[in-house]
């Protein structure tokens, strides 16, 4: 084995060698221009909600409809490449009461990041959002909500476009 190593050693280059040609050598500054690109799913999703609509994708495979939309079926793999108009309503599938804010500052009032579930979507799917207009000792799971909508001319096509989900008041019959 050592007489392996002792074929294969190398030869060391000096800085002189390079710098004289002597040995290939290339020296390049790296463009790092990035953009991100939101995909097929997620793109129709975000002009959705610039619209006022939200979108989940539907496999026309195993029949689930899964928000927010993707191209391909978690379930049976196959592609999804339709996407459906949802209801902006739906239930509270968990929440948290959060006292701190996410640059560390407490706060008196809390915010209500909560999962969910969208109307119309298959069960446990949903998205996260915050709530409001409601008080945090009456946030429960299973709860019905509303999305409210910033005016269309302020929208942008982010899920900022829903500024919270709000309680829906039970229409008595």
């Amino acid at each position: 084995m050592s007489d392996k190593i002792s074929e294969y050693a190398g030869t060391s280059l000096s800085e002189q060698e390079i710098l004289n040609g002597d040995v290939l050598s290339l020296q390049d500054q790296m463009l790092a221009d990035f953009a991100w690109d939101t995909g097929v799913a997620i793109g129709r999703y975000l002009a959705g909600l610039k619209a006022g609509i939200i979108l989940g994708s539907y496999c026309r495979y195993c029949h689930k409809t899964v928000v927010p939309p993707r191209t391909v079926c978690e379930w049976c793999f196959n592609p999804m490449d339709h996407f459906v108009p949802l209801s902006d309503t739906g239930i509270v599938n968990t929440f948290s009461l959060c006292y701190v804010t996410w640059d560390v500052q407490r706060i008196e009032e809390p915010e209500i990041p909560a999962v969910v579930e969208i109307e119309g979507a298959a069960p446990l799917h949903g998205i996260m959002h915050k709530l409001g207009e409601v008080d945090p000792k009456e946030v429960a799971i299973g709860m019905r909500v509303q999305a409210v909508w910033k005016p269309e001319e302020d929208r942008q096509g982010a899920i900022t476009d829903i500024r919270y989900f709000k309680p829906v008041k039970e229409q008595s019959r």
